[in-house]
């Protein structure tokens, strides 16, 4: 019997900016130049050198990531050391919202543990300017983390609204309700 590895998943509120772990993530836009909502606010934590490295990356066609994919840079004024950014679907215009979706987060995790590190923090990735509803973001981001990502022992979830934090909660929590085989059954009392 092989024994999966599984990381440590949490969802708290707060400001992603200050969280203390190995990576947050970033959700960004294909051309990694900063932008709105967290793109932003992590540009404006980490200061102008995240904005000189995102520069330097590789562009093909004027993309430095690809929707679904993830690149990293160092962390620079952040607590954080380094910030995985990825770029999730935009609802509404992205082929197979869904799947671009995990995909984002699965390469996000996959990016952090080729680089060894141990704890990484998300956003809601999609679910603010680029329209990704919240419940449905939610229970593809908890999924994402249930595999052995190596290195990569906790996960927390960094909600910066109420609405985003509580549909991320109810996600966990059907999570682990599913991983013990308790959903749908009738709850007892004593």
């Amino acid at each position: 019997m092989t024994v999966v590895a599984m990381p440590e998943v949490s969802v708290e509120r707060g400001d992603i900016t200050k969280v203390e772990v190995d990576a947050i993530v970033n959700a960004a836009n294909p051309k990694l130049l900063g932008g709105g909502g967290v793109d932003g606010a992590i540009h404006r934590a980490a200061g102008p050198k995240l904005l000189e490295a995102c520069r330097r990356l590789v562009k093909v066609k004027g993309i430095r990531c690809p929707f679904g994919e993830a690149r990293i840079t160092a962390g620079f004024e952040l607590p954080a050391s380094w910030v995985i950014h990825t770029v999730g679907p935009i609802y509404k215009r992205t082929p197979e919202p869904e799947a671009v979706l995990r995909a984002a987060y699965e390469s996000s995790l996959g990016l952090a543990a080729a680089h060894s590190l141990v704890s990484v923090a998300f956003p809601a990735i999609s679910a603010g300017a680029y329209g990704f509803p919240l419940e449905p973001a939610a229970r593809i981001a908890i999924a994402a983390t249930r595999a052995d990502w190596g290195s990569v022992a906790r996960v927390r979830f960094v909600m910066f609204t109420a609405e985003a934090h509580a549909s991320f909660e109810r996600a966990l929590a059907e999570d682990v309700a599913r991983a013990l085989g308790t959903e749908g059954r009738p709850r007892t009392e004593s």
